[in-house]
């Protein structure tokens, strides 16, 4: 092999041959292909070229036999660059620098070919391996930031996860490095916005730029369309109106104002708004404040009978107690795969939390009366304040059935079953025996000797006249459970069979 290695960089000026045009060509937007430059550069100087990564893996072109103690001396930067005769061949190494400076070797371009590199082939070379080495910068860079973007989307769902489990502490630590500010709140809305699968990403880019980096922007992990927006600033909702309106197959759907360790509520909530959301021709809603029959019973009496209930909970340790009872809210209020996918664990671990939590309780979750009860008794300790739980311990036991006997709470159910009487089909009827077949159409009509497909019918017809979602598990459902429960329609369940020190429990009856 004879030749002569260039010790130092060598920059040619371009003779204005038509070559360089179309080097240049080769960095328009669309058109930045490395393997494309060097397609190009082998049919401009005759050869053949071959583009290696710093490990030796090809990246383009074809491979060529070369020289180890050469292509070491250009990678590691002895020299930057080569020109040599071997045998019938002529070669030109080039080395090709990466962005970050860490690595000990280089990339390299090597040209070989049966002719002597004039001076335009060589300045072709030359110019092509700083074309090449932009070009592998910009990808790396575009990796670096895909891989940041992919980092910051997780870091913003694991912010959303710990608010979803009530770990607000852990959420400001985690959101405090990268949002600072961001969740310097006691309270927040929650808002979905749903588009198309397809263009969700997009979707998220849009609610991050109207919000102005104000809010949490999380691609719900449960639902493929669904955007989540957290945001304590009061202007969000108008934001994410505008963006919204006009824009067609797009949905917003809001909360009220919850506290940070409500978050799994306020998202509840804008599930519920993002439904009726489809009907309104401005495609947004807010969740409304409609009348909960939480709020029409004795506070005091409500968390003391929710204490009590939960009460065989109290021993476990308080991280393992707090996982048990959001995961199993969540569980209540949507399906467990759903829940997984909120929480960012398995489906089977969902479960088994919930399984747990029903051999606590002694409850059975398969009962769409005893998870209605269930969870009013998660609700509230979830709304709980530490001094007013104290308090609630403290009073006297309460049962279920006189926390249900009020007489606000009864004109309230009274008058929400009423609206179904108006409707010419029984309406009533069939969503009582739904409800006390767990939900299970086809057992609800053996026992009302109808078509199964009817009380789905009367189900789905139920709906817009209680302007309650019931085919979906969650708050709306667990409302029209309660008033039947309150007006005797159906039997108060039995919670914590295996507890007899709790009011509700066989002994006590």
């Amino acid at each position: 092999m004879a030749g002569r290695a260039d010790r130092g960089p060598h920059h040619p000026t371009p003779d204005g041959d038509r070559w360089a045009a179309q080097l240049l060509d080769h960095l328009r937007p669309g058109a930045r292909d490395p393997r494309r430059v060097v397609t190009w550069l082998a049919q401009a100087v005759q050869a053949s070229v071959c583009l290696r990564a710093a490990d030796g893996t090809l990246l383009a072109g074809t491979r060529i036999p070369l020289d180890a103690g050469l292509v070491a001396d250009v990678t590691t930067g002895r020299i930057s660059a080569a020109a040599v005769q071997d045998g019938d061949r002529h070669l030109r190494l080039v080395a090709v620098r990466a962005p970050d400076p860490r690595p000990a070797a280089a990339g390299l371009l090597a040209v070989a070919r049966a002719t002597p590199f004039d001076r335009r082939a060589a300045e072709t070379v030359t110019h092509t391996a700083g074309v090449v080495e932009l070009l592998l910068r910009e990808r790396e860079l575009t990796t670096a930031g895909r891989r940041l973007r992919r980092a910051a989307a997780d870091l913003r769902l694991a912010i959303l996860q710990l608010l979803m489990v009530e770990d607000t502490v852990s959420a400001r630590r985690v959101a405090a490095g990268l949002w600072p500010g961001l969740l310097d709140t006691d309270s927040a809305c929650v808002y979905i916005v749903e588009g198309h699968p397809a263009e969700r990403d997009g979707l998220a880019d849009d609610c991050v730029d109207v919000t102005h980096g104000q809010a949490l922007v999380v691609r719900c992990p449960a639902m493929d369309g669904h955007v989540i927006v957290l945001s304590p600033s009061p202007a969000t909702g108008e934001a994410l109106r505008t963006l919204v309106d006009g824009r067609p197959g797009t949905f917003l759907g809001g909360s009220v104002r919850q506290s940070l360790a409500q978050t799994a509520t306020a998202y509840g909530q804008a599930v519920s708004a993002l439904a009726v959301a489809h009907f309104r021709p401005d495609q947004a809603a807010v969740y409304a404040e409609r009348t909960h029959p939480a709020r029409l019973m004795d506070p005091t009496a409500l968390r003391a009978w929710s204490c009590a209930v939960l009460r065989p909970l109290d021993d476990l340790p308080h991280h393992t107690r707090a996982e048990l009872l959001a995961t199993t809210r969540l569980g209540l209020e949507f399906t467990a795969v759903s829940a997984a996918k909120v929480l960012g664990v398995s489906r089977n671990t969902v479960r088994a939390r919930m399984d747990r939590v029903e051999t606590l309780l002694g409850a059975d979750f398969s009962d769409l009366t005893v998870r209605a009860v269930a969870h009013l008794a998660l609700n509230t300790e979830a709304a709980r304040t530490e001094d007013l739980a104290g308090a609630a311990r403290q009073s006297a036991p309460v049962r279920l059935g006189d926390l249900l006997a009020g007489p606000a709470l009864r004109a309230w159910a009274q008058d929400l079953l009423d609206r179904l009487v108006r409707d010419g089909r029984d309406l009533r009827g069939t969503l009582r025996a739904w409800i006390a077949a767990d939900g299970n159409a086809e057992r609800a009509a053996q026992d009302l000797g109808v078509h199964a497909q009817t009380v789905r019918e009367h189900v789905r017809g139920a709906e817009p006249v209680l302007e309650r979602q019931l085919l979906a598990s969650g708050t709306d459902l667990y409302e029209v459970v309660l008033a039947h429960l309150v007006l005797g329609d159906l039997t108060a369940p039995v919670l914590l069979r295996a507890n007899q020190g709790q009011p509700d429990s066989p002994v006590h009856r």
